[in-house]
């Protein structure tokens, strides 16, 4: 076990060259947003940088650049500490990845091919494989592959982009409730892929609109239990 709480091995070294400075932020972004370090660990400079193979100069950056986007807490004399989220962030990032993935389904009801369906079913496949083998993080990572093949096939390249400034929190917002969520949430993907399928415009927006309902109410009975 490393200093840190990080099982050896969640992170790679990271290998020179190149931009050091963004892959620090890269790496020490996806462990949290992963949940490796969870929300309220003290982030020790020396600590990180002994794990991720560098000096502690970029670890400093990378979490400077982290308490600007709200990813960690900076405090006068205690240090670094990853940020606990409130509910009203959780409400309010979700409230807009609801908007923001119902107008998504609904563009790709309208717009979607023969062959994003059968993307979106294999996804789907690899998602159920992934709950039976109780593989949270695999899926997890399949959830987010999923709802972003859903913005692809909706064609439009600005929801493309706010989309995807959403899904990393999204992601660490899901994470807690993905064993919860389990088969159910693929169940209502299939539903969704169905609407998609043939053109229902209302009805995807309508089942995307729940669906993310049932993981932001989710959230909420976790950290509130």
């Amino acid at each position: 076990m490393w200093p840190t709480g990080l099982p050896r091995g969640t992170a790679p070294r990271l290998e020179r060259p190149g931009p050091l400075r963004e892959r620090v932020y890269e790496a020490l972004l996806e462990l949290i947003t992963t949940r490796a370090l969870q929300p309220g660990r003290h982030l020790v400079e020396s600590e990180l940088a002994r794990h991720l193979g560098v000096s502690r100069q970029p670890v400093r950056e990378a979490l400077q650049r982290l308490n600007t986007e709200g990813w960690v807490d900076l405090r006068p004399a205690q240090g670094a500490f990853v940020h606990e989220p409130t509910d009203q962030e959780a409400d309010q990032l979700l409230g807009v990845r609801t908007l923001l993935e119902a107008e998504a389904a609904r563009l790709a009801a309208a717009h979607a091919d023969s062959a994003g369906i059968a993307a979106l079913e294999e996804l789907c496949a690899e998602g159920e494989r992934a709950v039976a083998e109780d593989d949270v993080d695999g899926a997890v990572a399949l959830n987010a592959r999923f709802h972003a093949k859903v913005t692809e096939l909706a064609g439009n390249a600005v929801l493309a982009e706010l989309a995807g400034q959403v899904e990393r929190r999204v992601r660490w917002y899901h994470t807690p409730v993905a064993r919860q969520r389990g088969r159910q949430s693929w169940a209502e993907h299939r539903d969704l892929i169905a609407a998609i399928a043939v053109g229902d415009e209302q009805r995807a927006t309508r089942l995307m609109r729940e669906h993310t309902e049932h993981t932001r109410r989710s959230y909420h009975a976790r950290t509130n239990s």
